[in-house]
């Protein structure tokens, strides 16, 4: 008998799919079964491959119809009821050619018809079904219930009848699509079959051991779950790390295209249009090359000589009756050889043993049990908390393994301490792991921000600019009230500014933070000062200087002496060109009166009468106004000149001003 296509491989990635590879056994061209899941589908013809391995070949794969179960039995020639299927079954295959066993003989005929006669029972009768078959030239009555074995002889007839009772046997269970995979060859040959399906996201979680005088300890395990219809048994289970490209694309659901419809015409038909051939083809070919190298992982290195303390530890726990302890029952109790791939961007943990997971369970499976490099200390963010800092693990990836996120839990001296995350770590990378507040560190902050002394003026471009730095320094003063001695890491966020020059250079820089490492004595207090600078400037206009500012100028030493008198010429020319437009404007004035008064005087005239009087009067407007004229014909070359002198005092200004350049170092 050919074995079935069972589960021998699955792969799990990060990314919510599957891959699943089965083997099975087949016979000459027998077809192989295989159930999914309607929501499946699509990923299954997607990704499916199927080979014979055993020189025969894979013909084709066929798999359920996308139509919905009553669709499917309207087109079946064969309808079989709830109640009195056999009865109605044979009512609608008249003319078919059966084999009947009735006692101990067999009849071959042709199916006539069914019947009901009644047929006496003591005082009453009963109606009993009686089959009607042409068995050569005449026909044969018999009681249905007297044929032990009804066998239909027409291929047609058996085929929808199979076909029947196959499309409702799929409707019992709503959800699954069946695929028939049919092969060609001779003998006992072995099948594979590999697909990609939808799964849960496989998870990890870690467990780290703590012990005086013993390296660190890290214990990983991953959880699966099997969300399929079938076991897991003793499948090769591998656990992929990474984000490959994966995408959902309907194949399963059939596709029509809204074709033209062309009406019958009645005149001359038309030629066809034959496209032109085309004389240059493009072939993309893509040729993927997966380069996996093996990393075998690296055995545990041995371990440390022991503490005397350690060693007392142990003799008591003896002398006491005590079990093993924690670290040597774990080790004993869950060895990992874990085989480890990378490929590409992607990093493969594969368990050395089979695993079982039963259908709709969950497991743990342990991935990683290895010392690593790492010690206690603790990591202050005023962020994260203000007045404690965190203990932490500071953990060096040493296990020659990608570490994949998850949760950890942390037990120190055979106690639980507290929990954390972990991030995703490349060999060789190092973390802080916070899993408790330390709250025997306390931790105050006091911040100042000032402006330092001017380091540089700048003359340029008609602006005296001066550069200094902001300086920001925040004051950490912590207190260790623990008995032992601890290492504490502060990290200070990066705001754009820059460390002081004075500043002794950071442990560590990351992308926000500087962290300052501070060893503390077991009851000491300690001071870290963080200084930092960021560049500031104050502009100043040169043209609108005054005595006052060149003064603090030269006194602070912006400016030289040479610089200063230049200053001093340009508020010289500043002041002349103030005068002339105060003077312009003075005539402006003047003139306007004048305008002002000659319409009032020209007003009077037109309103006198004549008479001697009045001529005289008029004869003194008259003389007024020759004056005024004349002063407004002064006013008027004032006001050219005085333009052209300004104009001229104002250009001379600009180029003073634009000419002055100087840069001094403080």
């Amino acid at each position: 008998m050919p074995s079935p296509l069972s589960i021998r491989r699955v792969v799990l990635y990060k990314h919510g799919v599957g891959y699943f590879e089965r083997r099975g056994g087949v016979i000459g061209s027998s077809p192989l079964h295989l159930d999914f899941k309607a929501r499946d589908m699509n990923d299954v013809l997607k990704s499916l491959t199927v080979l014979d391995l055993s020189g025969g070949s894979v013909s084709a794969v066929s798999y359920d119809s996308t139509k919905p179960l009553e669709q499917l039995l309207a087109e079946a020639t064969i309808r079989i009821p709830e109640d009195g299927s056999l009865t109605a079954l044979l009512g609608q295959i008249k003319g078919a050619r059966v084999r009947a066993r009735v006692g101990g003989g067999q009849v071959e005929g042709a199916i006539i018809g069914l019947e009901s006669l009644a047929l006496a029972a003591g005082e009453t009768s009963l109606v009993r079904p009686f089959l009607t078959l042409l068995v050569g030239g005449s026909l044969r009555t018999f009681d249905v219930l007297d044929i032990s074995e009804l066998e239909f002889l027409d291929e047609a007839v058996r085929k929808d009848l199979e076909f029947y009772l196959s499309t409702v046997l799929s409707s019992y269970k709503k959800d699954s699509k069946r695929m028939t995979i049919l092969t060609s060859g001779e003998g006992e040959r072995e099948v594979f079959v590999s697909y990609v399906l939808e799964s849960p996201v496989w998870k990890t979680s870690y467990r780290i051991l703590l012990d005086e005088g013993e390296p660190p300890l890290l214990q990983g395990w991953a959880l699966v779950d099997n969300t399929g219809d079938e076991d897991w048994v003793d499948v090769n289970l591998s656990l992929v790390a990474g984000l490959p490209v994966s995408f959902v694309h309907d194949l399963y659901n059939p596709r029509y295209m809204q074709r033209p419809v062309v009406e019958v015409q009645t005149e001359a038909a038309a030629a066809p249009v034959i496209p032109q051939e085309s004389y240059e083809r493009e072939a993309d070919m893509m040729a993927e090359i997966a380069d996996e190298v093996e990393m075998a992982a690296p055995p545990p290195p041995p371990a440390p000589m022991r503490s005397q303390g350690l060693m007392r530890k142990e003799l008591a726990s003896a002398r006491g009756g005590g079990g093993p302890r924690l670290r040597d029952a774990m080790t004993q109790s869950t060895p990992v050889t874990t085989l480890t791939k990378e490929v590409g961007d992607l990093f493969e943990y594969s368990v050395d043993r089979p695993v079982t997971v039963h259908r709709n369970q969950s497991a743990l499976v342990p991935i990683l049990h290895r010392p690593f490099e790492g010690r206690r200390v603790l990591l202050y963010n005023r962020a994260t908390r203000e007045k404690n800092p965190m203990a932490c693990i500071e953990l060096k990836n040493t296990t020659g393994l990608t570490l994949e996120g998850g949760p950890v839990t942390v037990t120190e001296d055979e106690r639980y301490v507290g929990e954390a995350m972990l991030d995703t770590m490349k060999p060789q990378d190092s973390r802080f792991v916070p899993f408790a507040v330390e709250l025997g560190c306390v931790v105050s902050v006091e911040d100042k921000t000032d402006d330092g002394p001017v380091f540089r003026a700048v003359v340029s471009r008609g602006l005296l600019v001066t550069e200094f730095f902001h300086v920001r320094r925040t004051k950490y003063l912590v207190r260790n009230k623990s008995p032992r001695a601890q290492v504490l890491y502060v990290e200070h966020p990066r705001m754009g500014w820059e460390l002081d020059k004075d500043m002794p250079a950071p442990a560590e820089t990351t992308d926000g933070f500087w962290r300052f490492k501070r060893e503390l004595a077991a009851g000491a207090q300690e001071e870290l000062v963080v200084a930092e600078r960021t560049r500031g400037q104050r502009q100043y206009a040169i043209s609108n200087l005054g005595s006052d500012e060149v003064a603090f100028f030269l006194s602070q030493r912006y400016v030289d002496k040479a610089m200063g008198d230049a200053l001093r010429e340009v508020m010289a020319l500043r002041e002349k060109v103030a005068a002339l437009t105060r003077d312009e404007q003075q005539l402006h004035s003047e003139r306007a009166q004048l305008f002002k008064d000659q319409e009032r005087i020209r007003s009077n005239i037109e309103s006198l009468k004549s008479g001697a009087s009045q001529r005289e009067l008029v004869e003194r407007f008259v003389t007024k106004l020759n004056e005024q004229e004349d002063r407004l014909e002064t006013i008027t070359r004032e006001l050219e000149r005085m333009a052209k002198e300004r104009q001229s005092a104002t250009e001379e200004l600009n180029r003073r001003v634009q000419s002055l350049s100087a840069v001094t170092d403080l």
